[in-house]
């Protein structure tokens, strides 16, 4: 097999992707052995292995221990809804969606005051150091982790108020723009800039994600009159979810 100018081992990957892609190669099946790629496609030992790491490294397929590499099973990718308004009730997005009969959502949260780091401090327009309130939480659709959310508000516009943590008293579960009015803080603006990584170890252990595997990032800041008030990274498995923007027209 000519290969051309492409690395050899991209090319044999490429050939590989096609069959999973088409149902050559469907999933639960085993994936042709290094001594069988190689001779298939006249390729060395390096090659073959090379091509299979590729393979790994998408999440297309998954080693076995003592069984061999088998092709993962793709999800059909569910919707996650973001909005640019809320409703009067101040729902967020997912409760708004999980409040629907035949969702069966659940989420669960945990709040500490902690030292802002170089990077929420710039976001927040606060000093290294300074007080914020880091609450944390994970998503659960019927059981099954899909979404993983950090926000960070310093405590220098919430501390001491009855609205200091985001998921108890009175307006807890509220939203920040419902919960920030009601301490004279007027939310009028909000931004969300989404990316894509490897996602880190500890995100794809609570994921169920495999080494390799890619994440959506929406990185997210809510702003009252040009000062940021919340700023919340919100990481989705990029294999089993697409984001889903409504947003008002005016």
């Amino acid at each position: 097999m000519t290969f051309g100018e492409q690395p050899a081992y991209l090319r044999v990957a490429g050939d590989l992707r096609k069959k999973i892609a088409d149902g050559s190669l469907p999933p639960h099946t085993r994936l042709p052995s290094q001594a069988r790629i190689r001779e298939e496609y006249g390729v060395s030992d390096t090659v073959a292995l090379e091509a299979r790491k590729v393979l790994m490294a998408e999440g297309l397929v998954e080693g076995r221990s003592g069984s061999g590499t088998y092709v993962r099973e793709r999800p059909v990718p569910r919707r996650i809804a973001r909005s640019g308004y809320r409703p009067v009730s101040g729902a967020t997005p997912f409760r708004q969606e999980q409040a629907e009969a035949h969702s069966r959502g659940t989420w669960e949260s945990s709040s500490e005051q902690v030292e802002a780091g170089v990077a929420v401090a710039e976001r927040l327009g606060i000093q290294p150091g300074d007080r914020v309130m880091r609450t944390k939480y994970v998503f659960r659709e019927s059981g099954e982790v899909m979404m993983l959310s950090t926000s960070w508000e310093p405590l220098a516009v919430t501390g001491r108020t009855p609205v200091m943590l985001p998921e108890e008293g009175p307006l807890g579960g509220m939203g920040v723009v419902e919960r920030m009015r009601a301490i004279d803080v007027i939310v009028d603006n909000v931004t969300e800039e989404v990316g894509a990584r490897p996602g880190l170890a500890e995100e794809l252990l609570a994921l169920g994600g495999v080494p390799g595997h890619v994440v959506l990032v929406v990185q997210r800041t809510y702003c009252a009159s040009g000062r940021p008030v919340e700023t919340a990274d919100v990481v989705i498995p990029a294999d089993r979810y697409r984001v889903a923007y409504h947003l008002p027209v005016k």
